[in-house]
């Protein structure tokens, strides 16, 4: 599926009348897991991100060519379509205007621009928003570095949890005058938010890190809601498992012992051994 094929997707979800979760990916084995599970959108968080390339927690220093690069090497290996979260755009509205470019040359099916005031100012605990006209002019300059025309750019913002529900309010409504395709909420933590964001706006909606309670897709999918988060669980799973391994394997264990291991089955499965073998034989003339 060519890029632009995979844009139509995303497209087709949020102008869709049902809200879905998406899978967490973040490098090639783990979207091809989603991709052969049914999963019809990935998400390829900030944090996740950081913590599979850098290995460090999300304080916003992975870069932009460390983020295009993952992604990139997603767009290989699956032809999932992937939400990509952009953080700040790194910079000003002119690196957002960069990093809408890079994405969408990794072959990204969207992304993100979020106006929370990254990496954290000196001397402030909490986190802080740039101010609403700075945001615009971000939206404004990840639209204009848009080169397809189906790449889907959504307006982000924290606001509700930050500042306050009128700011988010606000803040939604003047990106949606930008002209960005859907806008995406953190921190909503009750109906009452959500219904009143979704009574002020039009465009669809993303939904993240709203609590699980509140998490009922058909109530959902009646506030515009199409896509909702359920955070990167996958990527903690893994976490755990290689540990579990490696701390097995140091205590002297057998490989033969450990539990919780792919099936050689498994493994060929989502390295496309078959393929690969077919391809061996037919470009370096090998039989059979």
């Amino acid at each position: 599926m060519t890029f632009h094929k995979r844009r139509e997707a995303l497209r087709l979800i949020l102008t869709g009348s049902t809200c879905i979760r998406p899978g967490s990916v973040y490098d090639a084995i783990s979207i091809r897991i989603a991709q052969d599970l049914g999963f019809k959108v990935g998400m390829f968080g900030g944090s996740v991100a950081s913590l599979a390339v850098l290995g460090d927690p999300d304080i916003a220093l992975i870069t932009l060519t460390e983020l295009a690069e993952q992604m990139r090497r997603m767009s290989r290996a699956s032809s999932l379509p992937v939400l990509v979260d952009a953080d700040h755009g790194y910079g000003n509205a002119m690196n957002v205007r960069r990093t809408v470019e890079e994405l969408e040359i990794s072959g990204a099916a969207g992304l993100t621009i979020e106006d929370t005031l990254l990496p954290q100012a000196f001397g402030q605990s909490g986190t802080q928003l740039i101010p609403l006209e700075e945001g615009v002019g971000k939206m404004k300059a990840a639209l204009d570095g848009r080169g397809d025309p189906a790449l889907v750019i959504m307006g982000r913002t924290g606001a509700a949890s930050i500042a306050s529900l009128d700011d988010a309010i606000a803040r939604a409504m003047a990106y949606e005058a930008c002209g960005v395709d859907a806008l995406f909420f953190t921190g909503i933590k009750t109906r009452g938010e959500l219904e009143a964001l979704s009574a002020a706006t039009k465009l669809p909606i993303v939904l993240g890190g709203a609590p699980e309670e509140m998490i009922d897709l058909d109530y959902l999918a009646n506030q515009r809601v199409r896509i909702a988060l359920q955070g990167h669980a996958p990527f903690a799973a893994a976490i755990q498992a290689v540990y579990e391994t490696l701390k097995a394997l140091r205590e002297g264990a057998p490989a033969k012992a450990l539990k919780g291991l792919a099936s050689a089955e498994l493994t060929g499965q989502l390295t496309r051994e078959a393929d690969v073998k077919a391809r061996v034989r037919e470009f370096l003339g090998l039989k059979k």
